[in-house]
Parts: structure tokens; sequence; C-alpha cells
């Protein structure tokens, strides 16, 4: 165990030493874990920039773990995610990335369960706060303050109509919209930063649209375990 301490910050109540460090690292890692919606069977992190050089000093392997586990940052499991992950039968591979990784402190995670393979690249850019800059291949942002749902559809005239007319009969109200597509009429991916959480029943009325493949949420603001 390398800390014990509970350390409350401007920021995020946390466990570890650095809210950039280990209070970012775990909500990357929550992230990747939300956006597979289930228990991975093996993981690779690949980490870049500063989280390559420094890692095990300021605990981000414990920390981006643990927020693979769903965590919260504060969850004092944060100390043993590792040998939690291991009792789970959980595989956690660490690599150290080279070449362009923008911010400096910077992950790529990958999550495999029996069925689904996630991919995901953030940064945590300070005080806890993150930025997701792609998801499965597709160049998309978030930063996870914001309930959010992430689309898989195919690129098809009126799709951005249908999500949207749906969030308006809710009163779902968009602070932010992202999209990236391979090409026309191909696989394309939507991200929908929402200022309140998206009821139940409106993730299933998107996920029965033609042409919608996957739908999952993304919610760092809510305690508990996926």
């Amino acid at each position: 165990m390398r800390f014990k301490d509970v350390f409350s910050i401007i920021g995020p109540s946390m466990v570890g030493p650095s809210s950039s460090h280990t209070a970012g690292a775990a909500r990357l890692g929550r992230a990747a874990r939300q956006l597979l919606g289930e228990q991975p069977k093996r993981v690779d992190i690949t980490f870049y920039g500063s989280f390559a050089e420094t890692y095990k000093g300021h605990c981000t392997d414990l920390a981006i773990v643990g927020g693979i586990l769903d965590y919260e940052t504060d969850n004092p499991q944060m100390v043993t995610s590792l040998e939690d992950a291991e009792k789970m039968g959980l595989q956690v591979n660490f690599r150290m990335g080279h070449g362009h990784f923008g911010h400096p402190n910077t992950a790529a995670i990958t999550l495999y369960s029996d069925t689904n393979v996630t991919t995901m690249k953030g940064s945590s850019i300070g005080g806890g706060n993150i930025e997701v800059q792609n998801v499965n291949g597709f160049e998309v942002r978030f930063t996870g303050n914001y309930p959010t749902i992430v689309i898989m559809h195919q690129d098809y005239p009126g799709m951005l109509a249908s999500f949207t007319t749906l969030l308006q009969r809710a009163g779902v109200n968009i602070g932010h919209l992202s999209l990236d597509r391979k090409g026309r009429s191909a696989d394309a991916l939507t991200v929908i930063e929402m200022d309140h959480e998206l009821p139940a029943e409106l993730l299933q009325d998107i996920a029965q649209l033609e042409r919608v493949k996957e739908v999952h949420l993304v919610n760092l603001n809510k305690r508990g375990n996926v």
C-alpha cells in the first residue's frame, strides 16, 4: 500500500496525492468502464507523457484501475484496486506510450469482456477534471462533468434530428454535442452531454431507433457500481 490518507482539496474529494494523477486518472478509468457497460475481463492501459514517467510514484496505476472497478475518487478501496482486480479475475496490463499524445497526462484504455471491446483515450487536465478525445476510434470529445450518452449508429440523414427530438420531448437540454463518422452512410458515433440525467426509458427509446447499434450512458456523478 503506497498511500493511506484521504485528501480533500479544491476540487474532488479523493484518495491519493494528486488531483491530476489520481482523481483525474480514476475518472478516466470509470468513464471507460461505463462505456463498456460491464465488468471487463482484461484491460490494457497505455500511459503517455508525465503519466508514463510518474505513474507509480503518484499512484496513477491504482487510481485508473480503481476507476475501471467503478470506484469513485474518494473510495478508500482505491488503495487496494490492483489486488481487488486480481481477486475479480481482471487481467491488467500497463504499457508506456510514445509519439504524439497531446496533453501530458494522457492514457489510452482498452477493455475486453467476453463479448465486447471498448477503447478510449483521454487526458486528466487538472483539478480532477478530464477530457475524453477518442472512443472506439472516433474523434469525439466529452468531459464527464455532465450525464453523457454515447450512441453508435449508422450515418444517415435525420439521425441527429431523431436524437434531439426525443431529448426535446423529454425536456432534456443539450449542453454539448460531438459527432464523428467513418464515411458517408458508414459507422458514426454521437456524444451528447446533457444538463440533466436521462430517464431510463428515454435511453431505451434511443436504442430502439432504426440504425442505432449501441447506446451507453456515462455518468461520473452517479454513485454506485455499474
